[in-house]
């Protein structure tokens, strides 16, 4: 029953990520969320973040943008980065996921949803039988507070860490100078 809330993997960040290998294992497409998910909730893109997008599409990934964020809101994150987006995505439906997949020109197995909720990204990607990855949510440094709904992830984290069977399901796709450990 928890594992339609279980992700394919779980990582620190996009960053951690090594691209290549998920290009090698016939991956070519990524639909991100923005908030927590690249970015800080409602800032602006970086130049780190630029030039993120910058790197993944020149391996060869094309990119999504699928937010529940307005168009303003997503247009304004992407003044610098190339990249189809859906806005208003109402996640978890599925019905933007393959609308995505759709905009993309892809299988649905040639697809990874990379977000950092679980109740909306890996659930949605899930019921849309999209691979997905969960990144630990960005949070500024001075923020102690996190909302119920992150209470009750990590519950869901700790069970899916002991199930087995459904982490590590891309095998390894780190890099390697980034050995990390999600569980800490």
């Amino acid at each position: 029953m928890l594992k339609k809330f279980y992700p394919y993997e779980y990582v620190d960040s996009v960053f951690s990520i090594d691209y290549d290998k998920l290009y090698n294992k016939g991956y070519k497409g990524l639909i991100f969320d923005i908030d927590n998910t690249l970015v800080h909730h409602g800032d602006d893109s970086t130049e780190e973040i630029d030039n993120f997008f910058k790197m993944i599409q020149n391996i060869g990934f094309k990119t999504c943008i699928l937010s529940n964020n307005n168009e303003e809101r997503i247009k304004r994150f992407l003044t610098n980065i190339d990249s189809l987006y859906i806005s208003d995505a109402e996640k978890p439906d599925t019905t933007n996921y393959y609308k995505a997949i759709e905009k993309m020109k892809m299988k649905k197995e040639e697809v990874i949803f990379i977000g950092d909720q679980i109740f909306t990204d890996i659930l949605g990607a899930n019921k849309s039988g999209i691979a997905s990855i969960l990144v630990k949510f960005i949070r500024l440094k001075d923020e102690k507070k996190i909302g119920k709904k992150r209470h009750l992830e990590n519950l869901i984290l700790r069970l899916y860490k002991i199930s087995k069977n459904y982490t590590h399901r891309f095998g390894d796709i780190y890099k390697k100078e980034e050995t990390i450990n999600v569980f800490k």
